[in-house]
């Protein structure tokens, strides 16, 4: 409990919200509510299409996520509820499974997704988002919308792809295509004409009246018309099955249950990918959202609101939730003042499942399949992919690599491949520590060595290290320095430590080998420069001892070239010779 008292997250921020709250923001919150409610009541059924889950799915979570989040969210204007990435990584996950295999695991998927969010939020998890390499972000996104639009042809041409793939199934991107390809002399021209129709509709709305709910007012429209035209045409649509609220009974986890302890073994790894995925994009959403406002948001407790809202929905028969950026830019746009905007619209989807479930028989697939391919060509963006491609080599191979691993391995593991390969390719930069020859000039100023001139002793070398030591820089700081000591005229190394950063176990130990190869040969290594933290390094492993405590100078902030001259004095102490003058720069003005 001392734990959670220290930390900083606030348990129910939503009760400072209302202090000076009034009618005309209530209206403002109801207006937007409603707005959002329509959004969101059509868009979760979108979601459970694309997660192969049954569309009250994604209607329950848009409600329970959109009514709970509000009260622990750190952001006034997030929305919360079941998003594209998140809907796909299930289908990616669970294609190989029967589908009753899937809906009984869902509740405990979604607890432990729920879970590992809390605990990451207490833990301040949140703050390490901001090191995920927003090129692994864009390859994902673009991945997973040529995944979802290419997974719902089969919806547009009204015809069965596991019939067409066989006994394999089409289950990846590659078998998915290759079947939608091999059925295409199996289409049901009913369902292509309406589809037809269905974007010819979208596209129009959308450039007319760009501030409504296009995806309801449409999927409405093309309902009423699939209706009338099987009354009156003849035509044949495949549709959803309608369901009534004994449907959206709670559904526990199943905690008591013997094979438990297996199916969390089993979907440890899919939880923790739609976790980690939930967070990120939750922290992007509320970074934008926050930068138009001039909010400062704090990304844990955002995470904590988004893994409550998850538990919730792992008890009451939902999939897992998310930070969507569509739904809180509409209630952005909408005027929305405070969080009970999105409470407004969390009841009102609620109510809409009571009432509508049972009409969900007469909305035809592949209207839905249309809108939802409809929306996932929105999620490509083509300036941020030609950014990450055109800005630096590094963020073209992590959003290529990104991209294809999502098309060929499941969404789960590509992501953590994206962020493992962003990862090392910074390593890789960071990991290299510039080293530079110094030497004293004429007026005493310490100065880097020229190329083809000799040292003024050529028994002493000044070796100045500048920027991080930890374990990915240790071997090349330990080759370069080595190299240096090939000039057999070297009896001593001075090395500068004054702008060394991140001294860890492994740069210690290369360093101790270091001075074993240098002694090895009657040579010697001294310190200069050493701020306070790397004498804590190193006194703490135990370095002091083996360098030698008079071959340590300190840095001085105020006399920074003193800790050179000092160890200076100490080479030729080393050397038994005073040969050769040492000087430092005197400003006698200060």
């Amino acid at each position: 409990m001392s734990f959670v008292r220290d930390n900083d997250l606030d348990p129910l921020p939503i009760r400072k919200d209302f202090g000076d709250y009034s009618l005309a923001g209530f209206r403002a919150d109801a207006r937007s509510g409603f707005n959002v409610a329509l959004l969101t009541f059509t868009s979760g059924m979108a979601y459970a299409v694309i997660a192969e889950l049954p569309i009250y799915y994604g209607i329950v979570t848009g409600a329970v996520a959109a009514i709970v989040a509000p009260l622990f969210s750190g952001s006034r204007h997030t929305v919360l509820g079941p998003t594209n990435a998140t809907a796909f990584m299930l289908f990616s996950y669970f294609a190989v499974y029967p589908h009753p295999y899937m809906l009984a695991l869902m509740p405990l998927l979604v607890f432990m997704v729920g879970a590992m969010l809390v605990i990451g939020a207490y833990l301040r998890v949140a703050d390490l988002i901001q090191f995920i390499s927003r090129s692994v972000v864009v390859g994902y996104i673009t991945a997973a919308a040529v995944l979802i639009i290419v997974n719902q042809l089969k919806h547009v041409m009204g015809v069965d792809l596991q019939a067409v793939a066989g006994e394999g199934g089409a289950r990846t991107f590659v078998s998915i295509l290759k079947a939608t390809v091999e059925a295409i002399p199996r289409l049901n021209w009913d369902a292509v004409m309406l589809g037809f129709l269905t974007l010819l509709i979208w596209y129009v709305l959308t450039r007319l009246f760009k501030t409504l709910p296009v995806f309801a007012i449409t999927l409405l429209l093309v309902t009423v018309l699939s209706i009338l035209l099987k009354l009156y045409a003849g035509f044949d649509f495949k549709t959803f099955a309608a369901f009534s609220i004994s449907d959206l009974k709670p559904s526990i986890p199943r905690f008591s249950d013997a094979g438990m302890i297996s199916d969390v073994s089993r979907l440890l790894g899919v939880a923790f990918s739609i976790a980690f995925l939930a967070a990120l994009e939750n922290s992007l959403m509320s970074k934008t959202l926050a930068s138009r406002v001039g909010d400062r948001p704090d990304m844990n407790q955002d995470m904590l609101s988004v893994g409550i809202s998850n538990l919730a929905c792992s008890m009451t028969g939902g999939m897992p939730a998310s930070g969507s950026l569509t739904r809180s830019s509409l209630n952005f746009t909408s005027g929305a003042v405070s969080r009970l905007s999105s409470i407004i619209s969390g009841v009102l989807v609620a109510l809409g499942a009571i009432a509508l479930g049972p009409y969900m028989v007469h909305v035809p697939k592949t209207a839905l399949a249309v809108l939802v391919i409809c929306v996932a060509g929105s999620l490509i963006n083509r300036r941020h992919i030609r950014v990450a491609l055109l800005s630096t080599r590094s963020d073209a191979i992590v959003l290529v690599a990104t991209f294809v691993t999502a098309l060929i391995a499941p969404l789960n593991v590509a992501i953590f491949i994206g962020v493992g390969i962003s990862i090392v390719l910074y390593l890789r930069k960071a990991s290299r520590p510039h080293l530079t020859e110094y030497e004293f000039m004429e007026d005493g100023q310490l100065a880097e060595a020229g190329g083809k001139k000799a040292r003024p002793n050529p028994s002493i070398s000044i070796v100045h290290v500048e920027g991080e030591l930890f374990f990915g820089a240790a071997e090349l700081f330990r080759s370069q320095i080595q190299k240096t000591c090939m000039d057999p005229n070297l009896r001593i190394v001075i090395l500068r430590l004054k702008n060394a950063r991140h001294l860890d176990a492994t740069s210690v130990m290369a360093l101790e080998e270091l001075i074993f190869f240098l002694r090895s040969s009657g040579r010697d290594l001294i310190i200069s420069g050493a701020t306070k933290e790397v004498y804590r390094v190193l006194r703490g492993s135990g370095l002091v001892e083996v360098v030698g405590r008079g071959n340590i100078f300190m840095n001085s902030p105020r006399r920074p070239n003193l800790s050179t001259r000092n160890a200076l004095l100490r080479a030729q102490e080393l050397l038994g010779t005073t040969e050769a003058e040492v000087k430092i720069f005197f400003d006698p003005s200060k």
